[in-house]
């Protein structure tokens, strides 16, 4: 069994660099999860007093804890192509949560965590959630599917687990729909993720496994045997399909460990955005929930786990976020990042083995439905803003909106200590004019080159008239 030691780590991704040779050490694999709508504080190692969560509890007791980890939105799809691809999501195309309606879709020349390692000798699966385009039946339209997007193998569903997380019916695999299937969602997805590490061919190469759970979206369904376990709450299913998921990871780290791949397996998990649960202990007890950019509705769990290279009980509070998983996998499987767009997450792998990590840019969001409407971290300080027009239009993205949302003004700005205020109730815009002129100039520059990038929808719709 490979004991990887930060030392080995640097030497294996060195020998990565060199011609391949009889003694090339072996890549390790990588395993993404995202939970969905989990709130910041819904893990009993963020302090949940109703969630019992052991295997992730002690997948954090194991490696490391994030305190200050950023979704990229407040929902769920503009996350999920930020999380492909290292960059923030509307310079992919992707401005909210998408609808079948919707002509807006992860674009098929977006280069994703899957296309990188699928080029380079991994073997790739996703499976579960997709949210990135809904023609996922063979010849049913223009995709983008995940077979698009550079896995080998995938069984997913267009959005949410229908009609529940019980008994859904909505799984297309590799694209052919499955019709439903007589189980809870997450143990779906364990149960193919599991099948799909069986096959043979997968002794031979490392694998990139992106499992993307239902859980805990609406509609909600749960065991009976634990959602008896909160009868004091209302929707208890909720808290019983976190559960649920907590014991389906269960079994894929059983499998892991009975085949000697947990220390060569690096495991990152986090959620898509923060609770929908207008109860704050869900998030943490900070502002906001899902669909807002305060901290409630993007700030999230995130463990990362990878035996003999990053050291047991770390908890660290460097903002960090989905947008640095993708570097951050580059950099572990010892790939080169695209040179041929602009990146804006880094990868983690330092702070992941005891060191630090420096930020070119801040972390960004915009979410057009939102107040605030954008929103930066750098460091310490979170700067927030409103749009000049209205852009709320009831949670709901259209095409039509992408004039308004390129061109309107930032306006009503405020500032936030977030370590001193992290529930965002002081504005300290007059009491540090520095500080908010300077996070107002990076605001405005981030903002200005993820607009001019940002994909306009319209020509697409046009070109069909």
């Amino acid at each position: 069994m490979t004991r990887w030691t930060p030392l080995a780590l640097i030497t294996a991704l060195a020998t990565l660099a060199c011609p391949i040779g009889a003694e090339e050490a072996p890549r390790p694999n990588v395993v993404l999860i995202l939970a969905d709508d989990l709130g910041a504080g819904d893990l009993g190692c963020y302090g949940s007093p109703e969630t019992s969560t052991p295997v992730l509890d002690r997948l954090a007791a194991a490696g490391m804890r994030f305190t200050d980890f950023y979704a990229a939105s407040g929902v769920c799809s503009p996350s999920r192509a930020a999380t492909l691809t290292g960059r923030f999501s509307l310079r992919a195309g992707v401005y909210s949560w998408i609808a079948p309606q919707h002509q807006m879709r992860l674009r098929r020349d977006e280069f994703t965590i899957a296309e990188a390692l699928q080029s380079s000798g991994y073997a790739t699966a996703h499976i579960g959630k997709w949210h990135l385009g809904y023609d996922l039946v063979e010849g049913s339209g223009d995709g983008p599917n995940p077979g698009d997007h550079g896995f080998d193998y995938w069984m997913a569903t267009g959005n949410n687990a229908s009609p529940s997380h019980h008994r859904p019916e909505n799984f297309v695999r590799n694209g052919e729909a499955m019709g439903e299937i007589d189980s809870y969602s997450c143990q779906i997805v364990v149960d193919e993720a599991l099948a799909w590490l069986k096959q043979d061919r997968l002794s031979e190469e490392p694998f990139f496994l992106n499992l993307w759970f239902h859980e805990p979206h609406q509609p909600v369904a749960a065991p009976e045997a634990l959602n008896a376990r909160h009868p004091d709450v209302r929707q208890p299913a909720y808290y019983g399909s976190i559960e649920n998921m907590d014991a389906a990871i269960g079994r894929l780290l059983d499998y892991l460990d009975q085949r000697g791949l947990r220390d060569q397996t690096l495991l990152l998990f986090a959620s898509d955005n923060g609770s929908y649960r207008t109860d704050r202990r869900n998030n943490r007890g900070l502002t906001g929930r899902k669909t807002q950019l305060w901290e409630g509705g993007i700030r999230e769990p995130a463990l990362a786990s990878w035996p003999g290279v990053i050291p047991p009980g770390r908890v660290d509070a460097t903002p960090a976020g989905l947008v640095d998983f993708f570097p951050t996998i580059l950099e572990v499987a010892g790939v080169s990042l695209p040179t041929d767009r602009a990146l804006d997450g880094v990868s983690l792998l330092p702070l992941l083995t005891g060191g630090r990590i420096e930020r070119a840019k801040p972390l960004y969001w915009f979410y057009n439905p939102s107040r605030p409407v954008c929103v930066i971290r750098n460091g310490s300080w979170v700067l927030t803003a409103d749009p000049e027009i209205d852009l709320s239009r009831n949670n709901m993205f259209l095409e039509s909106f992408i004039g308004d949302i390129k061109t309107t003004a930032l306006v009503d700005r405020k500032l936030f200590h977030i370590h001193q205020d992290p529930t965002q109730q002081q504005d300290l815009s007059s009491r540090h004019p520095e500080r908010f002129a300077q996070m107002s100039q990076l605001m405005d520059t981030i903002h200005a080159e993820v607009m001019e990038e940002a994909y306009d929808w319209r020509l697409e719709v046009s070109s069909e008239d």
